[in-house]
């Protein structure tokens, strides 16, 4: 193995995802050499391009552009009693791997968070006795204000061509959108994507019942879009192969389609590709860094120097990385003590399937975002404190694809040979389902850390989620399925099947649920009790910059992307024009 070191850069940037594709060409654009440093493939649009075909078996059962366990795998626990195993397989979660990461196959809902999820520790403490949420629940504000970060959702929305219908501009309210969204400067790029019949089902029968159905925010373009970059991203063509898989018709929002086309014709930016970085190097007194540290395909060491550092991985990735780095103090559940691997948090779903003999559904010609939901049951919309539960839901209706393997069956049908088949023939296309989509609060003993007994290939300790449900999430489950059952009497199918999580519910680490996971290098206003500040800057190292879904103190109903786009250009923006002026701490502690 040879020790090699690269040229000197201004910014290396660690993953080529959203947040390492936005970070270069801010940064970039700025002037700056800046060089990209990505664990997986290239994945150019080209290798996807129509009329090669999704392939199904590939892509969605065999996970072929995600990272594979033997390269990114955990290690999971319910508690700090009980021993943790490695991933062998993904489930209940997928992480992207190559150019574009997760950003290339997500399903494209671009839904922002509420004012009262930027500020949830502020309407906990306003909203809720003293002692009536469990007493080791750790809720945060984040470390800005809607007002302040605004300007960056808007941005992201025109970056990625956001299509829907507007609710609230300027804290005007719009019939047809989301009464319940935080004032937005300017409406949607782009109108919603066209409804199919299951989502106007879900929102006559949510309007009688009294809630305020809106089409999915999508990042899957309902119209041609030219963006703030220069890239041209195409109208969607209803395929159906979104979540899992990259566009062929060039139509969702990814790095690939959004950010990279422009970025790759910069002079001073350039990426590495299977450069599987294995730390941050550190000047001796441990306050900046000097670069990171990564081996190449052939086995090599090898060092980039660089003046600033931008982790910007997976959430697990980046966490990890400052673990190994010895990037803060790491967290101790026992004492509370340290911010590297707090707050771990995940989601969870559930949901109803309606099966009617009279409806055909089309599943063949749908978008991953196509679908109608509501935000009535979010923090400060409902009575959360009367039930004693906090955090909330997105309940919605969206078209599932007509890919035939996992077609949903009516209870009691064969899963397997010609009885399996006969029971596909007669119901494909006669289902759809009414889903939620809940926060999760962060706890004193679900945390991140680095296993003591499993490494990687380059013999590295995995990382170790210690992670379960709690009562809250439980009874938040619960009281949403009343809601939805509501929805189901009003829709009068002629079966239905459902899937909640119980009170005495574990979490599945085998059953797919999302991969929503944020937490564990969170952003706070103090470094007692937070990893980065609120331009997501190391409060250890002040050249190191940390963007992506690790920076939630909990996670909110909503899907994360939109937020972490935003947050990665609000801290690109910090760089540009308070950094480089006068590099160190932007914030005091």
């Amino acid at each position: 193995m040879a020790n090699i070191t690269n040229d000197e850069v201004d910014v290396v940037v660690v993953g080529l995802g959203w947040t390492g594709s936005l970070m270069s060409i801010e940064l970039a654009q700025a002037g700056l050499k800046v060089r990209a440093l990505e664990r997986g493939e290239d994945r150019p649009n080209a290798d996807f391009a129509y009329p090669k075909p999704a392939d199904q078996y590939a892509y969605g059962m065999r996970n072929k552009i995600m990272a594979t366990p033997k390269a990114a795998a955990l290690t999971v626990r319910h508690n700090m009693n009980s021993t943790a195993l490695p991933t062998r397989q993904w489930g209940a979660f997928v992480p992207g791997t190559g150019v574009g990461g997760s950003g290339l196959h997500w399903t494209g809902v671009l839904i922002r968070p509420t004012p009262t999820d930027i500020k949830l520790k502020t309407y906990a403490e306003q909203a809720y006795a003293p002692g009536q949420l469990d007493e080791n629940m750790r809720i945060g504000d984040y470390p800005f204000t809607w007002e302040e970060i605004e300007p960056y959702l808007d941005k992201f929305d025109k970056i990625c061509g956001a299509s829907g219908n507007t609710g609230n501009l300027q804290g005007r309210i719009i019939d047809g959108g989301d009464p319940f969204e935080g004032p937005r400067s300017n409406p949607f790029p782009l109108p919603p994507l066209q409804d199919t019949l299951n989502c106007k089902m879900f929102a006559d029968a949510a309007r009688k019942l009294g809630y305020h159905p809106f089409p999915n925010p999508s990042a899957n373009v309902s119209q041609a879009w030219k963006n703030p970059y220069g890239n041209q991203i195409a109208p969607c063509n209803y395929c159906g192969f979104c979540s899992k898989y990259p566009c062929l018709n060039f139509s969702k929002a990814s790095p690939q389609t959004a950010v990279m086309d422009a970025l790759k014709r910069m002079d001073n930016f350039s990426y590495r590709t299977n450069a599987n970085v294995l730390r941050v190097d550190l000047h001796p007194d441990g306050k900046t860094a000097r670069g990171v540290t990564y081996a190449d395909n052939e086995g090599n060491e090898v060092f980039q120097p660089a003046k600033i550092v931008i982790l910007a991985g997976f959430q697990f990735v980046n966490v990890r990385l400052m673990l190994l780095s010895g990037i803060g103090k790491p967290y101790d559940p026992l004492t509370g003590e340290g911010t590297i691997g707090r707050d771990y948090a995940y989601l969870s779903v559930g949901g109803t399937t309606l099966f009617f003999k009279d409806k055909r559904f089309n599943p063949f010609a749908t978008a991953g975002a196509t679908g109608q939901m509501f935000n009535d049951i979010s923090p400060g919309n409902f009575d959360g404190p009367g039930l004693g539960i906090i955090g909330g839901a997105k309940i919605h209706s969206s078209q599932a694809t007509g890919a035939p393997i996992g077609t949903s069956l009516p209870p009691g049908s064969p899963n397997w040979g010609d009885g399996w088949k006969e029971s596909l023939q007669e119901w494909y296309g006669h289902s759809m389902k009414v889903s939620i989509s809940t926060g999760c609060m962060s706890y004193r003993d679900h945390f991140l850390d680095l296993d003591p007994n499993y490494k990687d290939p380059w013999g590295q300790p995995l990382l170790r989620i210690t992670f379960d449900w709690r009562p809250n999430e439980l009874k938040l489950q619960q009281y949403l399925r009343g809601i939805v059952q509501d929805i189901t009497k009003e829709l009068n199918p002629d079966s239905y099947s459902e899937s909640y999580l119980a009170m005495d519910s574990h979490w599945d680490i085998t059953q797919y649920v999302s991969t929503h996971n944020v937490g564990g290098a969170v952003m706070g206003e103090s470094p007692r009790t937070s990893a980065l500040n609120r331009y997501l800057q190391s409060w250890d190292v002040h050249n190191v910059f940390v963007p992506g879904g690790n920076a939630f103190p909990q996670n909110f109903q909503a899907n994360p992307t939109a937020l972490i786009g935003a947050l990665t250009l609000f801290a690109a923006q910090a760089i540009k024009e308070q950094y480089l002026k006068n590099p160190g701490p932007l914030v005091q502690a």
